[in-house]
């Protein structure tokens, strides 16, 4: 067969980020906690960037910000109800303490230890026993046998709070109940946990009270001390789980005198040049006019990073600004009012046509950050909202997809809990209230406000 070989040209159009559009990407991506990481590592790496001596100059405020007058902040959020910092003892802690007071022989007390830094913020142990003893062996050189695996793995099950090293939600609600007094509710409990959990997951009592033999006075009983039981059992201790509710705004918004304005949150500090490098460079400048050798890379380099560092970083900042001030500009409605109801239908095309940005630049830019405001710290994406159905003929304003969650929400609520209802019935309901919406579209927003289906809530 021969073997046959061309060559062809393509001619194609293709669109490359400069390195410093990168890196203000990159910067714009991040939250407030992220960008004051990223300064103090630049500022580490970096020893021409250094902080102003000039307190007084702000470089966070820029006086260019649309539809509103510029704001400056003191940075002090002390009025503000922020979640306090986490002084606790942690799941970890408290679990090797107690472990501590144990009578155990050295390798299961090391197996127990290695076990429960295993262990996921809620208290379970999501791997299998065998896989956590071969990386404990491999990383420890301790090798404990399977039965000393074992005997370490039950000694956490004892540990308090009770369903510690559960596989999964069954089991850790089986350790729980174990630790529980005997009686007839916790027995009968016991006997739905061990025989007719996936009947308990499906909220089905009469399949229980058949299977059981059991008395529907009984089957609730045992069913209200199932409920009782933390089925995150290791969540209350975990400070990984109390740290990330933590939320420091990037935005703050004020009003005075009926004006609003914006601010950033004043946490970065204020960047320069160091002179030496400025006196550096004006030097390396002047030589270069002479002809001289150039020399002094380095220098140039760590310059140059320096003021891109610094103006990239204000683009940021400015950029921020230059968003929520669009948004600010769409929904004063809301911000006047507090009304959630007053929130216009809006999307990140209609801050681009305000901005001028690209969307991709406004996607970057309301994710993952948050405006602090005298009721409350929002994330900006709060502020989008869906519509629903076509604007009428006269102009009417289309209605948002939060309105339709408050109604689903209604519903939900005054519904008798026996027979809940399903989303065709809920359809039909809203249908009689004047929302003409399909059922897909019901089950898109319950699932969006967190409500189960049918089934999972009905009320056992």
């Amino acid at each position: 067969m021969p073997n046959n070989q061309s060559l062809n040209l393509d001619q194609r159009q293709t669109l490359r980020l400069s390195a410093q559009q990168l890196r203000f990407v990159k910067l714009l991506e991040f939250n407030e906690p992220e960008i004051e990481e990223a300064v103090e590592k630049e500022l580490d790496d970096n020893p021409a960037l250094q902080v102003s001596e000039d307190s007084a100059t702000n470089h966070n405020d820029f006086s260019n910000i649309p539809y509103i007058p510029p704001g400056n902040s003191s940075g002090d959020y002390s009025h503000y109800d922020f979640t306090p910092p986490d002084t606790g003892e942690s799941l970890y802690d408290s679990l090797i303490t107690q472990l501590r007071e144990r009578n155990l022989s050295p390798v299961v007390e090391q197996t127990a230890e290695y076990i429960i830094g295993n262990l996921d913020p809620n208290g379970y142990l999501l791997r299998p026993l065998s896989a956590v003893l071969t990386d404990m062996e491999v990383s420890t050189g301790i090798s404990p046998s399977p039965q000393e695996g074992e005997k370490a793995l039950e000694v956490v099950k004892d540990l308090e709070p009770y369903g510690m090293g559960a596989a999964n939600l069954r089991e850790t609600l089986l350790i729980q109940l174990r630790h529980l007094p005997e009686s007839e509710v916790r027995n009968d409990a016991l006997a739905i946990i061990e025989d007719q959990f996936d009947a308990l997951a499906m909220r089905h009592t009469h399949r229980i009270i058949s299977a059981l033999k059991l008395n529907e006075s009984r089957v609730h009983d045992a069913i209200d001390l199932i409920s009782s039981l933390n089925p995150k059992p290791g969540a209350a201790l975990s400070s990984e789980t109390f740290s990330n509710n933590v939320i420091i705004p990037d935005i703050t918004l004020s009003e005075e005198d009926g004006e609003f304005s914006l601010s950033t949150g004043n946490r970065l500090p204020d960047l320069v040049i160091s002179r030496t490098f400025s006196e550096a460079m004006k030097e390396l400048e002047r030589k270069e006019k002479k002809d001289e050798k150039k020399e002094g890379e380095f220098i140039a380099s760590r310059y140059n990073d320096a003021r891109d560092f610094i103006r990239i970083l204000r683009q940021r900042q400015d950029t921020l600004l230059n968003v929520m001030g669009a948004i600010l500009k769409i929904q004063e409605d809301y911000f006047r009012t507090q009304d959630v109801y007053r929130l216009k239908p809006m999307m990140i095309k209609d801050i681009a046509s305000l901005t001028g940005y690209d969307l991709s630049v406004i996607s970057r830019a309301t994710t993952n950050k948050y405006l602090s405001t005298p009721w409350g710290i929002f994330p900006l994406r709060f502020f989008f909202s869906d519509s629903i159905g076509e604007e009428s003929e006269d102009g009417a304003t289309t209605l948002t997809n939060r309105k339709v969650e408050a109604e689903i929400t209604a519903l939900v609520e005054k519904e008798d809990k026996r027979h809940p209802l399903s989303d065709e019935k809920i359809r039909a309901e809203m249908l009689k209230r004047g929302y003409d919406i399909s059922r897909r579209t019901v089950a898109k927003y319950r699932d969006r406000i967190g409500i189960p289906v049918a089934r999972l809530r009905k009320d056992l």
